[in-house]
């Protein structure tokens, strides 16, 4: 079925439960699975005396990192290989384009994203990298929606 499997993360809900099915799908088919995590270099359009955009993005970094060590135990208590990816995009706007990049570097055969990060207004703005993603790629995209987390939580909690 799938041999290698890229996933989007970003530590929002979505990503992990884009994660969540991705680790499933790639145990089931017995694929490699990348998880990706990819760091904004958000343009300034203001200057702050004493802003340092530098700490953000260093701390964006880290969480990658994290990110990367918690897959990484739940990967290998489901005897599935791979690792975390960090890179970085140079805008809000190719964060699109550097997965699908990653994608095809990767020779991905499926990938698989949440329908909504932490991206916010700028969804509203730009649309979102979901949405791009799905439109420019040469691949399978598996698109998990922000709602699967909701209602899991309400169909647990349910009598």
């Amino acid at each position: 079925m799938y041999q290698r499997i890229l996933v989007a993360v970003d530590g929002s809900q979505t990503s992990r439960r884009a994660f969540e099915a991705a680790l499933a799908l790639a145990k089931s088919s017995g694929a490699v699975l990348q998880p990706l995590y990819v760091v904004e270099n958000t343009p300034l359009y203001f200057e702050a005396p004493g802003y340092d955009p530098s700490v953000l993005r260093n701390r964006l970094i880290d969480e990658g990192k994290e990110l990367g060590a918690e897959f990484a135990r739940f990967m290998a208590a489901q005897g599935v290989k791979g690792e975390l990816v960090v890179t970085e995009a140079s805008s809000l706007d190719d964060v699109s384009a550097v997965v699908l990049k990653a994608a095809a570097d990767f020779n991905a055969d499926l990938l698989v994203m949440g329908t909504h990060g932490r991206r916010g207004f700028q969804r509203l703005i730009l649309g979102s990298v979901a949405e791009r993603c799905v439109r420019q790629a040469s691949l399978p995209v598996l698109l998990i929606p922000s709602a699967a987390a909701k209602e899991s939580k309400d169909a647990g909690s349910a009598p």
